[in-house]
């Protein structure tokens, strides 16, 4: 099956119900996607698939055929995105394990709704176990007002 993760389009001949998130890191070596749960609860597997956040412990590489995959390490086509500077400006993480998950689903959001309202904030579902959830609306709200800037 053929996919592309990050721009560069992939190959993969192995077992089809291999979950993405172990393709992206025994495969491609892309180790900024973590494992948490392992039951696509806690969302620190969370990449975007045709933009749309999706689990990656969850996702059988096979249904990736013709999909694009994007990982943390893909998310700044130029330099840091507006969600990664942000979070450093803002300074969200503590143990930053959950941060990849965590940005990716808020530069989803953004780009859904470039001005999201706290509601539409509390619709992302990854878990922060350091509880950094006020700083992470901050810099989601931050963000935001980069990108409408521009």
């Amino acid at each position: 099956m053929r996919f592309t993760v990050n721009g560069v389009e992939r190959e993969f001949a192995g077992d089809g119900d291999m979950p993405l998130l172990w393709y992206l890191r025994d495969h491609a070596r892309l180790t900024g996607t973590k494992y948490g749960c392992g039951a696509g609860i806690c969302g620190a597997c969370t990449v975007l698939v045709d933009g749309q956040p999706q689990r990656a412990c969850l996702l059988p590489v096979a249904t990736l055929a013709g999909r694009a995959v994007r990982t943390i390490e893909g998310l700044g086509e130029s330099g840091l995105h507006a969600v990664q500077k942000a979070w450093i400006e803002e300074d969200v993480a503590q143990c930053g394990y959950c941060q990849a998950g965590q940005i990716l689903a808020a530069a989803a959001l953004l780009e859904r709704r470039p001005d999201p309202s706290p509601e539409d904030v509390d619709t992302i579902t990854n878990y922060c176990r350091c509880g950094t959830y006020a700083r992470i609306r901050r810099a989601i709200a931050r963000a935001a007002r980069e990108l409408s800037a521009k």
